[in-house]
């Protein structure tokens, strides 16, 4: 059971909120935490209420509470028309297309909601994050459309069908994927809808948790891949026999980036000082290896620095109020504010995009050089009985292809805006836009890894008898009993998928940890 406390949250309980290792599954059985209100929040958020409560009883004009919205907002609404008000803001806000967030995208995005309107700076009423809690717990997931947010004055498009399903309507999603009327789902489980009263309508609207959740599982699954990258890294260069004198520590301190210094690191925890391998070339004529290889520390360091920034800023992000306007009852204040910009998402997501992108791309390298035979001093291609069988040819040209298209997706999405309510939202952030992008690198970047992995289990499988380091070895002994030297050409996309579930699972750094340590990322 998670609390909730309108702060504290952090990646970890997104990913369990979410669905944890369910993610990814085509069909997942669920596996989200429960979660709750805590009382201190309850009482925060009762208090906000009260506030504005007053504030309406005494005539005063609130944005959003008795005004219309956007460029509406000089607009008065009687005190009659509040509730309908709420309700159409809902409605007509709603207008969201495309393929719906995945069920644990949306767990996630219901979770951050309730967060910051726990914190008690929205003047809700504790009944609308008790509605999204029991939405959560009996695992009812509203059919969130994934486009249509340009990610300032809140994710307005899909926020506002998730804010649909609570006032019973709009569509939620089994677990089957299939599609339900929320009012069908809601009678059949006993629940009641939602009644929006004054500003709660905009409150559940205003705020950057879409592209925060969806952002937030992308960097969990990212901090997974930094290291089977290194991992693969690892394996490559014992199939390419290169050096490890790359990886001294005294290199690192004389640069110190802290990633630069883990990944030296975890390359040496990986290769140990020799193995069969580097001891059969230890007078060879090479004098440097390439880049891909070399240079691992300072590329895959880069991006485990870049990765921990981002995740600092959507944690922060993830326990921040971003209403408009914001509450503060002991201040005795109702504030209009921009906290609702996606900005500080935005940029860390498209970075770290880039980032992640700049993995994928020396790993493709790693590749090229496996299957080019006056790099690997191996058959080329690493096909047996090459001519006859076209061994991993096509597996480098579907990395290539996938390096390609991250390069498509790391155009940063957050140097385009474009005005919205007729000019009176000049500027917006793209961060939800953003947010899907990464998760698009986060999948190929996965099947590139995969991709590297099957090249170096059939290289290294070539290698015998000479053993791998120990690091290396217990990796590779692994992945052979599931994708073993193929003598003969095989349809390699199954081991390639094979391959990706040993990667999303975090079972080889497991057996990482075990041999020789856990990596550090």
């Amino acid at each position: 059971m998670i609390e909730i406390k309108g702060e504290g949250v952090t990646i970890e309980e997104v990913w369990q909120v979410a669905g944890g290792e369910a993610i990814g599954d085509t069909v997942p059985a669920w596996r989200g935490e429960h979660v709750k209100l805590s009382e201190r929040a309850r009482a925060r958020m009762r208090e906000s209420r009260e506030y504005i409560e007053k504030a309406i009883a005494k005539g005063e004009i609130i944005y959003g509470v008795n005004t219309g919205f956007g460029a509406f907002s000089s607009v008065r609404i009687s005190e009659a028309d509040i509730e309908a008000l709420q309700r159409n803001l809902i409605r007509s806000h709603s207008a969201g297309v495309g393929e719906p967030f995945s069920r644990a995208e949306t767990r996630a995005i219901m979770f951050l909601r309730a967060n910051t309107l726990a914190r008690g700076h929205s003047g809700v009423r504790p009944e609308v994050v008790d509605k999204i809690i029991e939405f959560l717990n009996h695992d009812i997931v509203p059919v969130i459309p994934s486009q249509g947010s340009v990610g300032a004055s809140g994710d307005l498009a899909p926020l506002a069908h998730l804010a649909l399903a609570l006032i019973g309507e709009g569509e939620v999603c089994a677990a089957t994927g299939t599609r339900h009327k929320t009012l069908e789902v809601l009678e059949a489980n006993r629940i009641e809808p939602l009644t929006l009263k004054a500003k709660e309508g905009l409150s559940l609207i205003n705020g950057c948790q879409v592209m925060t959740a969806v952002g937030l599982l992308a960097a969990r699954r990212a901090r997974n891949l930094v290291l089977q990258a290194d991992l693969a890294g690892a394996m490559s260069l014992e199939a390419l026999r290169g050096a490890r004198t790359a990886f001294d520590p005294i290199i690192a301190e004389t640069r110190p980036h802290p990633g630069e210094r883990k990944t030296a690191r975890n390359l040496l925890l990986l290769l140990g000082e020799s193995s069969d391998i580097s001891k059969s070339h230890e007078d060879c004529d090479r004098v440097q290896d390439a880049y891909s290889l070399r240079c691992m520390p300072a590329v895959h360091g880069a991006v485990k620095d870049s990765l921990r920034r981002a995740i600092e800023t959507l944690e922060i992000e993830a326990n921040a109020s971003t209403d408009n306007p914001l509450v503060f009852a002991k201040e005795g204040k109702v504030l209009s504010c921009g906290n609702f910009h996606g900005e500080p998402v935005a940029l860390q997501l498209d970075f770290l995009a880039i980032a992640l992108a700049a993995i994928g791309s020396m790993s493709e390298c790693r590749i090229s050089k496996m299957i080019n035979p006056n790099f690997s001093r191996l058959p080329a291609f690493l096909a047996v009985e090459g001519g006859l069988n076209s061994g991993m040819m096509i597996v480098q040209v579907a990395a290539a292809a996938l390096v390609s298209e991250n390069k498509i997706h790391t155009h940063p999405a957050s140097v385009d805006s474009i005005p919205t309510s007729v000019d009176k939202e000049d500027h917006v952030s793209m961060g939800t836009i953003a947010a899907r992008k990464l998760r698009r690198v986060v999948d190929n970047l996965e099947n590139i890894l995969s991709m590297e992995m099957l090249c170096s289990v059939q290289a290294l499988s070539l290698l015998k008898p000479l053993r791998p380091a120990a690091g290396v070895a217990a990796v590779f002994d692994r992945l052979e009993r599931y994708v073993p030297l193929a003598r003969e050409d095989r349809v390699f996309s199954d081991d390639v998928k094979t391959i990706n579930h040993h990667i999303a699972s975090g079972e080889l750094l497991t057996l990482v940890a075990q041999k020789v340590g856990e990596l550090e990322w």
